[in-house]
């Protein structure tokens, strides 16, 4: 890819972005159906919906700019969905729960990174309410962040209380 400009820079990330929220709507119904702790299943049930606000924020920034929202294939999350379906066809139980925590929280620390670059860009560009719209999804990534962790220490806890 060559870029030679912020600003292209600014839209790549946003097309990007597009397609990994799209991706990850599936992606969250399938984590939430398939774990069996219930905090865990709950945060990916809640943020599934607050994803699918994510794709209506980024065709708000698409708009904001003059763009049409397009996707872009991003390899990251790609690989985090196969590398998901694979482990999940092995593995069941308390295993895949526990994994099913950890991917969560890599796939919003990945996006964590996204969104607070392209919110970066969007101030440096003069987007200031574009800005404001993708500061609000970064802020509810890192909450679920926060709320995925918080089901991991639980999980973890329980699974050394009843070793």
């Amino acid at each position: 890819m060559t870029t030679d400009s912020i600003e292209q820079l600014f839209v790549n990330g946003l097309e990007e972005l597009y397609y990994t929220e799209q991706q990850l709507i599936d992606a969250l119904e399938t984590l939430a159906e398939q774990t069996n702790d219930e905090a865990a299943s709950q945060a990916f049930s809640e943020h599934r919906t607050e994803t699918q606000e994510h794709v209506n924020r980024l065709e708000q920034v698409f708009e904001q700019i003059g763009e049409e929202p397009q996707a872009k294939d991003e390899q990251v999350v790609d690989a985090l969905i196969d590398e998901h379906e694979q482990f999940a066809q092995e593995n069941d139980g308390d295993v895949l729960d526990r994994y099913n925590i950890e991917v969560g929280q890599k796939t919003e620390h990945y996006e964590i990174a996204a969104y607070g670059n392209l919110t970066s860009f969007a101030g440096k560009l003069g987007y200031d309410e574009a800005a404001d719209l993708l500061e609000e999804t970064l802020r509810e990534e890192e909450s679920a962040l926060d709320e995925l962790s918080q089901a991991g220490e639980q999980f973890d806890e329980q699974q050394i209380a009843s070793d």
